[in-house]
Parts: C-alpha cells; structure tokens; sequence
C-alpha cells in the first residue's frame, strides 16, 4: 500500500504567502486614511502660501473655527505673517502622517478616538532673516471631509 504523504512544506508556504498578501494589503489600503489626512494638510497650506486665508479657514475643524471666527482669522493670519515677518510667502514641507487614538485638541476638549498628525515645517524669508516654524497639524474626519485641528494642550 502507498502511504499517504504529508505536504507540511507546501502548506507552510501557502500560510506563508498568504500571510503575506494580508500584509502587503493592509499596508496599501490600510493607510490610506493617513495619506488622505495629509493631502489635507497640504491643501491648506496651499491656500496659506498663496495668502488666500479664506478658504484655509474653511479646512478647520468646527472646534478650530470656534477658536477664530473667520474675519479675524484672516486678517491675523495675513497681518502676523505677511506684514510683521515682511514676507510674501513661505516654502513648508510635511512629514508622513501618524495615527493617534484619544487625542484632545486642549484638555477643555471632547476626545477624538482617532486622529492624523502631520507635522509641518514652514520656511520664511523676511526681514528677520530666515527662519522656520515648526507645527504638530492634526487632521480628522468631520462629516466624511478630512478638517484640520491645532494642538492647545500644555507643554510637559
């Protein structure tokens, strides 16, 4: 009689493959929250290096616009920056998003269960010499559109 073979090699390598296929997905459409969260960011920065404030504001998150009612988030924003720094625009770069649960914009605020942060560099050219700005920039989802939230907690 013939004896029955185990294929333990073969059935290791099917594991194995699959195993695989689930990560190389996962790592392709699991993160693309992330790369969406930055797009963004990167969209209101546009907006900000072009000086058009008014539709940057427009990325806020409900919390942020509550902390700068429109009118005068415009008019800081292009009073601070482009007249006190004497600068016309800036150069920024972005880092890869990262996810963080339970976040809170101050320790005032409602948590959000789950939040992108993109940190931001911002270059200016001006009066001061050049200079950079560094800034945490969190993005979450506000009735399925990515806003944006700044970080109000104190330093530790």
């Amino acid at each position: 009689m013939f004896k029955k073979r185990r294929n333990k090699p073969r059935l290791l390598m099917i594991l194995l493959l699959a195993a695989g296929g689930i990560l190389l997905f996962f790592s392709i459409f699991g993160s693309s929250s992330g790369q969406e969260a930055k797009e963004a960011v990167n969209a209101f920065y546009q907006y900000e290096q072009a000086g058009d404030f008014s539709k940057s504001w427009e990325l806020f998150h409900s919390d942020m616009k509550k902390q700068f009612p429109k009118g005068s988030y415009i008019q800081d924003r292009a009073n601070v920056f482009m007249n006190h720094f004497g600068v016309e625009t800036f150069a920024y770069t972005l880092n890869d998003a990262e996810e963080i649960k339970n976040w809170r914009m101050s320790k005032e605020s409602a948590a959000y269960s789950s939040v992108y942060k993109v940190t931001v560099t911002q270059t200016y050219i001006g009066k001061y010499g050049r200079f950079r700005i560094g800034q945490d920039v969190f993005a979450v989802k506000e009735q399925k559109e990515w806003k944006l939230l700044w970080d109000y907690n104190e330093t530790k």
